[in-house]
């Protein structure tokens, strides 16, 4: 097992394997049942998540604290041919709620900022929904900023096949 000490004794980090899919799962699950307006929007399978992990395509670490997971962050590589440098983004990342604003965020996010700069990244980036007043303070007070000056778009399954077929 692949443990990462913290700076607290009682935090730790570990990064997720193939087999921790279903937790990736469950705690993807816990994020969107946190947020009301994204009850229902988790739609990752264990067989997908483990799919992704075992092909590299997607990473996870755990947060443990007093040998519980209680924080999950999945990210994968990055890069930009507008800027000419990689990075990593975080696509989910959850805190447990007895543990927000005591450390663990901040030592999470601490520990994916050094990992990006061991891998040769320029920098770490992140969703966060406009409505999502806390995660946005959080965010603030790690000295980031905000990149207001596009709107995400995407094809699902079904859209995408659709795309394709015309090619």
């Amino acid at each position: 097992m692949n443990i990462i000490l913290t700076q607290d004794p009682k935090f730790m980090l570990r990064f997720a394997t193939p087999d921790d899919a279903g937790l990736v799962v469950s705690l993807m699950e816990k994020l969107g049942a946190s947020r009301k307006k994204m009850a229902g929007k988790i739609t990752a399978t264990e067989e997908g998540i483990r799919q992704l992990l075992a092909d590299k395509k997607g990473e996870a670490v755990f947060g443990i604290h007093g040998g519980q997971t209680v924080g999950l962050v999945y990210f994968y590589q990055t890069s930009s041919a507008f800027t000419g440098q990689s990075g990593l983004h975080i696509d989910g990342f959850l805190i447990d709620e007895t543990l927000r604003f005591k450390g663990p965020g901040k030592a999470m996010m601490a520990f994916m900022a050094r990992l990006a700069l061991d891998r040769g990244c320029q920098q770490l980036e992140w969703g966060c929904l406009d409505w999502n007043k806390p995660t946005v303070r959080f965010s603030r007070r790690l000295g980031s900023h905000g990149v207001d000056t596009q709107t995400l778009y995407q094809f699902a399954p079904d859209q995408l096949k659709a795309c394709a077929a015309q090619f």
